[in-house]
């Protein structure tokens, strides 16, 4: 019957009765290698098998001292930062500070090439000549006729006696308020009143008339852009306290613009200002407070909250 040798290296089949002393070929000892050789011998099969290994005990000492020797990787508690608390809204009494103005360099060539200037003696002269020059806009709020003759002196005006209001994205003229969202159907709106045309800056003095504007933020400016072109600096002016914004821009010589905001946040007067250049006006006010606006204007709702809770106290 055929044995299994359990020498190492060998691991062959054996007739015992045959087995002789240069049969197997195996190593006597434990695998060594050193120089690419590699150690044998010859001697007799062997069919006992070798007892199992023991394993060395671990006494809890060299555990512990075993537990010492992997990586440890120290633990950090992060905290989330603490809410900041929300600036207490300063009151709207607060004094305006005019904001500084900077001027581009387009609007500056351009106001030297049309001559728009306010101190300029050719604009005083036409302002005191009564001559009516063909294609002349009428000044009155809402028309948009232009004089073609001595006929157009009988010409009957349909326009807006009041001003044009822009609040809480509704716009509407003052003297009949019919509100729109839309700022080409407010354009379009016809005059509310019947009277004369008024063709000379003499006697119309300043036009108020409407213009197309937008807001846009980042998370510490808000910025406002009124498209007037060619505003004059010297007659132009912005105001604004913590929470209220005052717009006034004079522009095309004639023309002017209005607008109070009453604004949804707080900001920082100090480092607010105005750019003015030949297409637009852009009004960049840095927010007292890195957050997103809901809003430009505070909505009317919170203002009746207030006033109902100021008539409950």
């Amino acid at each position: 019957m055929a044995l299994l040798c359990y020498n190492r290296g060998c691991g062959q089949r054996f007739d015992p009765e045959t087995n002789s002393d240069d049969a197997c070929t195996y190593h006597p000892g434990v695998p060594v290698f050193h120089d690419a050789l590699k150690g044998c011998t010859k001697g007799r099969h062997n069919s006992e098998k070798p007892p199992e290994p023991v394993k060395p005990e671990v006494k809890t000492t060299e555990k512990k001292e075993l537990s010492e020797l992997k990586p440890k990787f120290q633990e950090h508690i992060i905290q989330a930062p603490k809410p900041v608390e929300a600036i207490k809204r300063p009151s709207p009494d607060e004094p305006m500070t005019t904001l500084e103005l900077k001027i581009s360099a387009s609007l500056k060539q351009a106001l030297d090439k049309l001559k728009l200037s306010s101190g300029n003696e050719e604009n005083k002269k036409e302002e005191d000549n009564d001559e009516i020059k063909i294609g002349t806009s009428c000044k009155n709020g809402g028309c948009s006729k232009t004089y073609r003759g001595l006929e157009s002196l009988e010409e009957v005006c349909v326009y807006h006696s009041g001003v044009p209001i822009f609040h809480e994205g509704m716009k509407y003229w003052s003297c009949c308020r019919r509100k729109t969202s839309d700022f080409n159907t407010f354009l379009a709106q016809e005059g509310c009143t019947k009277g004369k045309h008024m063709w000379t800056k003499k006697d119309a003095g300043k036009k108020v008339v409407p213009c197309r504007h937008d807001w846009h933020q980042t998370g510490g400016e808000v910025t406002i852009s009124v498209y007037a072109k060619n505003s004059l600096p010297e007659l132009s002016r912005v105001e604004a306290n913590s929470t209220l914004l005052n717009v006034h821009i004079v522009f095309e010589g004639e023309k002017e613009f209005d607008q109070n905001v009453k604004l949804w946040g707080v900001i920082d007067v100090k480092r607010s200002y105005v750019t003015m250049t030949a297409t637009k006006i852009e009004i960049t006010m840095r927010k007292a407070e890195p957050m997103q606006w809901a809003s430009l204007e505070l909505p009317a709702a919170k203002k009746q909250e207030k006033q109902k809770d100021d008539t409950t106290d």
